[in-house]
């Protein structure tokens, strides 16, 4: 379950470099954008390590969280000339479940762009602390296929930021172009908890559908995937920090279990389509769980129970 993740130090537990971007460097590369944002192009990928530091520092009381901005940054973060390492594909391939080619799964270019999201959500003026949001919601939009020897130039920016019976929800845009044109687009959204919701009844569950398959997730799909994602969210990685967070232990990323959905669709897929998933009760570390196919192009994941991990639609 936690293994030996657990007597690792906070430091320890989020890996990357500590390399972060100068505000000078980002106020050099500012120049006017349309939508009321100003475009900043970052000169290269930050090191999602140190942002994921900076947030669980900034989390822990004393260490200097400080205020946030009410409202959304009005910037949208750019980078160009990310190329695709092809050991970097096969590893992520394998820890996903797709087949080994050079044509990117639909999931893979939000790997390549995270970092730069990540960058925006650790700006001091992103309204909602990185450190307890929740990812609910995805979609991911392959305009082409998209093939290992292109270069992809990124950009970033948030928008809708509305009030939840929870909290507060925002989408975080990730746009993949190459040359110009748009290839790929991915909304994730985040809830930042910041109250708990009256009671309220939620009724009977309904049976859930026969299972197409049952998957067995191993404790070890939380390391292998931050190593191949960049996303070392200690929730996902260590028993000691997904305790801090309110897990008994723990939990898959919810982009693994989309991927790892993905991957069992594969043969079944477009040229071009959208995917879209909401994420429900997390996938504890280990465990088994049940993939659906349904017959209108949706598809889930079960508990044992019968409980919804996630619900998705390809169209």
């Amino acid at each position: 379950m936690g293994g030996a993740d657990d007597e690792l130090s906070l430091h320890e537990l989020i890996d990357g470099p500590t390399e972060t971007l100068s505000a000078q460097t980002q106020a050099a590369a500012r120049r006017p954008e349309s939508g009321g944002r100003t475009l900043v192009e970052l000169p290269r990928l930050p090191a999602a390590g140190a942002l994921y530091r900076r947030a669980v520092l900034g989390a822990v009381p004393g260490l200097g969280g400080g205020r946030r901005g009410p409202d959304l940054p009005a910037v949208e973060l750019g980078v160009g000339g990310i190329t695709v390492d092809r050991a970097h594909l096969a590893d992520y391939d394998r820890v996903c479940g797709f087949r080994l080619t050079d044509r990117l799964p639909g999931t893979f270019p939000h790997v390549l762009g995270f970092p730069l999201a990540l960058r925006l959500m650790t700006a001091p003026e992103f309204p909602l602390p990185l450190i307890g949001l929740v990812h609910v919601e995805n979609r991911i939009t392959v305009r082409r296929p998209i093939t290992a020897d292109e270069t992809l130039d990124f950009t970033t920016y948030a928008e809708n930021l509305r009030p939840h019976d929870r909290g507060r929800q925002v989408d975080v845009v990730l746009v993949g172009s190459v040359d110009g044109e748009e290839v790929w687009r991915g909304v994730s959204t985040y809830l930042g908890r910041e109250r708990r919701p009256a009671g309220r009844d939620r009724g009977e569950r309904p049976a859930a559908p026969v299972a197409t398959a049952r998957w067995r997730v191993e404790s070890r799909v939380g390391t292998e995937y931050a190593r191949v994602s960049g996303d070392h969210n200690p929730i996902h990685t260590s028993l000691l920090g997904a305790r801090l967070f309110g897990f008994r232990r723990p939990i898959a990323h919810g982009m693994w279990s989309k991927a790892r959905c993905l991957a069992a669709l594969e043969a079944r897929l477009p040229d071009a389509y959208t995917v879209e998933v909401a994420f429900k009760v997390p996938v504890p570390l280990p465990s088994t769980v049940n993939f659906v196919l349904l017959p209108d192009g949706g598809f889930a994941l079960h508990d044992s129970r019968g409980r919804p991990h996630l619900a998705g639609l390809v169209r």
